[in-house]
């Protein structure tokens, strides 16, 4: 009795070679999965590169651009309101701001119809947004290529991987999940950079958007300067 009782403890203790192997399992650092994402990891990191690049350059253009300092713009509108005309279009002449270029064609135009003013200073908007969207369509379509770079790759690992069950016959898990989960490496990584240089397009754009509203205020009250002759 005594003896079976050991035997059936024994055969009922859990299995201490498996739970050694489980808690063995070895975890992967970043570096590791880079580096098993295969070729096209390169044009991936080459990507998430440029797009690291061109939201740092782009974000300190528009930064300065879009700077507006309230002084000039209350100092302009003072003078047209006293009449100086020459003396604003000198204080838009010596600024660096885009919003003096813009002032200064309105000023230019004096004594055109109001149309025509509103149109020749649109026409400066127009081109200083086109100065601040320069490059974002390389941005956008980072984040649309990255993830396809990702996709291909994971194809790509899947025709290999398949290629070489084919020739070795083996189909253990152990070879299928080994090869799938190292492929879709890429992929993470693609969708993880196209995601980001849509973060990064989508903050430059809004960016834009705000600079474009101010200009527009701020055109406004200049329009309403205009609007008194008498002073002008």
């Amino acid at each position: 009795m005594i003896l079976d009782w050991i035997i059936l403890q024994i055969t009922q203790a859990p299995d201490i070679s498996a739970a050694a192997g489980t808690a063995a399992v070895k975890s992967l650092s970043l570096l590791d999965l880079i580096k098993k994402g295969g070729f096209i990891m390169i044009p991936i990191g080459i990507l998430s590169i440029a797009s690291v690049y061109l939201f740092i350059e782009r974000y300190s253009y528009i930064k300065k651009a879009s700077t507006v300092d309230p002084h000039f713009v209350n100092s302009i509108n003072e003078m047209l309101e006293k009449g100086n005309v020459n003396g604003a279009q000198t204080l838009c002449k010596s600024s660096k701001y885009p919003l003096a270029r813009v002032l200064e064609r309105g000023l230019n135009r004096i004594g055109s119809p109001i149309h025509d003013i509103e149109r020749s200073m649109e026409n400066v908007v127009n081109v200083e947004v086109g100065q601040m969207e320069k490059y974002l369509n390389i941005l956008a379509a980072i984040a649309a290529i990255a993830p396809m770079f990702g996709f291909l790759g994971t194809v790509f690992g899947m025709i290999t991987t398949f290629y070489n069950i084919s020739q070795t016959a083996n189909i253990s898990i152990d070879t299928i999940a080994g090869g799938i989960y190292e492929k879709m490496v890429s992929s993470a990584a693609g969708l993880v950079v196209g995601i980001i240089a849509h973060m990064f397009f989508t903050y430059l754009n809004s960016m834009i958007d705000r600079f474009v509203n101010s200009i527009e205020v701020t055109a406004i009250d200049f329009m309403d300067v205009l609007h008194k002759p008498a002073k002008l």
